[in-house]
């Protein structure tokens, strides 16, 4: 069995073969010798990464489910990229930081618990099954979170900022659920 996959959907979920477009707000444009990858918050010292040095970091390939809130599930997907494991060797949390919250091009936020994020399958992912993401999936780079709801897996990452204290980020605050398991149909406050 693929990590991440179970031989059942979530309860409420149907299976599609085709992966649906949502998010809020326009596609954002991509200039390589802008985009830059920010980690701050509570760390010991923040980080900044460029594209070409986040792109020279070791990359891996995870097949996972991804389960959206909006009842489609998708599985199988071979998504490829950099493991959230694989940044972390690059910041030191400082004690007592148990949340992130994940900032992407637009204003778009979500909040995660480190520990979910430290999980084997969960990755920053610029490719799936085989294919560059396009633009309207995330290009260049999303996380992918496949033990929640689609909207934990962000689209156009551009940043962490460690937490000591939870809180909501954009879904979130607009009463979707904060932990977001599929398995536990977590959708709305």
């Amino acid at each position: 069995m693929a990590a991440g996959s179970r031989e059942a959907v979530p309860p409420g979920q149907y299976v599609t073969r085709d992966f649906p477009v949502l998010h809020v707000g326009g596609i954002p444009r991509f200039d390589p010798q802008r985009w830059a990858f920010s980690i701050f918050g509570e760390v010991e010292e923040p980080v900044q990464l460029t594209y070409q040095e986040f792109m020279a970091l070791p990359t891996v390939r995870v097949v996972a489910d991804f389960h959206c809130v909006t009842t489609w599930s998708a599985m199988g997907i071979a998504w490829e990229g950099v493991a959230f494991t694989e940044v972390m060797k690059r910041v030191r949390p400082k004690p007592g930081a148990r949340f992130v919250m994940l900032h992407s091009e637009g204003g778009y936020s979500t909040n995660v618990p480190l520990d979910v994020l430290l999980d084997e399958d969960v990755l920053f992912a610029y490719r799936r099954d085989g294919h560059d993401l396009e633009p309207e999936h995330g290009w260049p780079l999303r996380l992918v979170v496949p033990k929640r709801y689609g909207w934990k897996s962000a689209k156009w990452v551009r940043g962490l900022e460690f937490m000591l204290k939870d809180r909501p980020g954009f879904w979130e605050q607009r009463g979707y659920n904060n932990s977001a398991d599929p398995w536990q149909e977590e959708r709305y406050w």
